[in-house]
């Protein structure tokens, strides 16, 4: 959590940049909920080339703030798996907005606007279903 004393400002805007404001963080939650990735592995492989050292960071940052949550991958004492916790899952329509965004006024592949469409044409229906598997999951780890 984001102790106000140490924030820019009292604005909930402005401390929600504080948590995931820079290039890699919302890039990482949207790995862990869209794409199904759960370690440091497949983080490393996201399409947009994030840095070993990077990726570490931002998954130390993400932890601390309550946004994922890091277990011991089965079988393996050394290797971690991530999961987005429910202050985590909640971010989860902003990441869709901002993707509806994008392919509506950025330049992306044709295949993407497609998925983008259909989703987002059923907006609603797409983000709950999404985030109700994400909870389901959550609470079955519990």
């Amino acid at each position: 959590m984001v102790d106000i004393k140490k924030t820019r400002s009292s604005c909930g805007l402005s401390q929600s940049l504080d948590i995931f404001g820079d290039k890699w963080s919302l890039l990482i939650m949207r790995d862990l909920v869209y794409f199904g990735k759960e370690t440091y592995g497949d983080l490393l492989k996201m399409d947009e080339g994030i840095a070993t050292n990077v990726l570490a960071d931002k998954l130390v940052v993400l932890e601390k703030e309550g946004l994922i949550t890091k277990e011991i991958f089965v079988g393996s004492k050394s290797k971690f798996k991530y999961k987005l916790t429910q202050k985590g899952i909640d971010i989860y329509p902003i990441i869709m907005e901002i993707i509806f965004w994008g392919a509506t006024y950025c330049e992306v592949y044709p295949e993407q606007k497609a998925i983008v469409k259909m989703s987002k044409e059923n907006r609603d229906a797409f983000v709950h279903d999404v985030m109700k598997n994400k909870l389901k999951e959550l609470n079955e780890k519990n």
